[in-house]
């Protein structure tokens, strides 16, 4: 039997602010309509951004809160066609600095389940390098059930460093494009890695014209099949 064929999308969302200085989450749900994903991590979005564009999508939510706000939950979600069997968010936060997290969901692809982890690290080289430390320690090994794994998400990396290096030992996708800033991006700070157990793995950013101005990132994809189990 073929493995099956998925799409996975990284994007964030800047709370789905624009270039042109506008909120506007239909135009962050016309992007994603635009890549048709089947698993979505979005960073930086609000509960009530994400509930909405799960709703527009036809697409199940799976929120990871780092702190309130005014507007309610802030941090990570995931969107998924999948269904979910297990999820929860986890902190990575560092002493005086922004909070900061990650959301891991466990869903049902038909040919298995996939563990997957949607983080946001933060902006000092130290910081980062504390917290990939954590989430591997923590997060990726502890309690691992059989089955392959994809971690995404904003790393904040601007220059090869701890973070990528402790990745690439750990995960067998390491494609690096450039997301940021989105109208000319220079920097690879937002990334998708996956197990070998995953097939003939893709990488591309979405360079759509929309895209373009609907964050200050653009969205990364990854496409890889699944062989059944």
């Amino acid at each position: 039997m073929s493995p099956r064929r998925l799409t996975v999308a990284s994007y964030n969302i800047h709370k789905a602010r624009g270039l042109d200085r506008r909120v506007d989450v239909d135009r962050i749900a016309s992007v994603l309509g635009e890549i048709g994903a089947d698993i979505v991590g979005l960073q930086e979005v609000f509960h009530g951004q994400a509930h909405a564009l799960a709703d527009a999508l036809g697409l199940t939510l799976v929120m990871g809160g780092v702190r309130e706000s005014p507007f309610g939950l802030y941090g990570n979600a995931l969107l998924t066609r999948m269904p979910v069997v297990g999820s929860h968010a986890f902190d990575l936060s560092q002493h005086g600095r922004e909070p900061r997290g990650g959301l891991r969901a466990d869903v049902e692809t038909g040919a298995g389940v996939l563990h997957l982890f949607n983080v946001h690290l933060g902006l000092r080289f130290g910081e980062r390098a504390a917290q990939v430390a954590r989430l591997v320690a923590e997060h990726v090994h502890a309690g691992h059930a059989p089955g392959p794994r994809v971690l995404m998400g904003d790393l904040n990396e601007w220059f090869p460093a701890a973070v990528g290096r402790t990745l690439r030992r750990e995960f067998h996708g390491r494609h690096v494009r450039r997301t940021h800033p989105a109208p000319a991006p220079l920097f690879p700070l937002d990334r998708i890695y996956w197990d070998e157990g995953l097939s003939g793995g893709t990488v591309h950013v979405h360079r759509s014209r929309l895209a373009r101005v609907a964050s200050d990132h653009l969205p990364l994809v990854a496409r890889f099949g699944i062989a059944p189990v």
